[in-house]
């Protein structure tokens, strides 16, 4: 019997080649395709599934981690293919702490999808060794340490430096030398470039 699959992902082209590439085994059947990932823990309560492949970040705001965390607790069983092209760092941790199975990245990964789904379904957690590299200016995103990137993550959302130091309980001297350091590495003349640079490159998602 092949096994049961559902493709949760909000954008045409990748859910379309994520279709073609279940159809084209016989190892597995579609049996539902869906851009949302907001209903997807109440399809698997009364559909027989084997795997989900889900991106993260949807456009109506819901995010394949929240559901993939609901999935898990609902159906420990099914095995969860994440696929995102968004390097934001924190992904990575997160989906291991959903449940997630497997983890694939949609433009970068030098291992074809069927393979880590095979691989994924005998058992094995297929992950990254980490995120790809992304220039953030004069920097590669693995040049900001792993505070930075927290303060990099407020700073997105517009916050003051004063919101900032009081949503990750450090103090405003520690945010803005931070921030200076940011700007020094990569060469950006204000926190506000800085910003919208880390938002636009996929460093940082404050929403998910």
């Amino acid at each position: 019997m092949p096994y049961k699959v559902m493709i949760v992902d909000d954008q045409n082209m990748p859910r379309q080649l994520f279709e073609m590439i279940v159809n084209s085994s016989d190892n597995y059947t579609l049996v539902k395709s869906i851009q949302s990932a907001a209903a997807a823990d109440m399809y698997v309560l009364s559909n027989d599934i084997d795997l989900i492949i889900m991106d993260i970040v949807m456009a109506d705001g819901s995010n394949g981690l929240d559901a993939a965390a609901e999935i898990k607790k609902l159906k420990p069983a099914i095995k969860i293919l994440i696929v995102t092209s968004m390097p934001e760092v924190s992904f990575l941790e997160r989906a291991r702490e959903a449940g997630v199975d497997s983890f694939w990245y949609k433009e970068v990964e030098d291992k074809p999808l069927l393979d880590v789904m095979d691989r994924t379904m005998a058992g094995e957690h297929v992950y990254p060794d980490k995120t790809p590299e992304v220039k953030l200016g004069l920097a590669s995103c693995s040049d900001l340490t792993e505070r930075e990137l927290e303060v990099l993550r407020v700073l997105s959302t517009g916050c003051s430096d004063q919101e900032i130091a009081d949503a990750l309980h450090i103090s405003f001297a520690t945010v803005r030398t931070h921030i200076n350091h940011m700007l020094e590495k990569t060469g950006f003349a204000t926190r506000t470039e800085l910003a919208i640079n880390a938002r636009i490159s996929g460093t940082v998602i404050p929403e998910i």
